[in-house]
């Protein structure tokens, strides 16, 4: 019976820190959002490069039959 009110004592009180440290969350700054919006941006420029890639590739293979 102690070990399971231990147990339970003990989830109640993690779910409490839990909760707490949940709260304290700063909200993001323009710096961050700016470096979210430039990390976006170049994760496009790459898929788009790796697109054009593809299509030099295919001309290629073409040119050779």
């Amino acid at each position: 019976m102690a070990k399971i009110g231990k147990g339970i004592v003990a989830a109640l009180v993690l779910g409490i820190l839990v909760a707490g440290l949940g709260g304290c969350k700063k909200k993001e700054g323009p710096l961050e959002r700016a470096g979210r919006e430039m990390d976006k941006a170049a994760e496009k420029a790459g898929q788009q490069v790796e697109k054009v890639g593809d299509k030099i590739k295919d001309a290629a293979k073409d040119l050779k039959k």
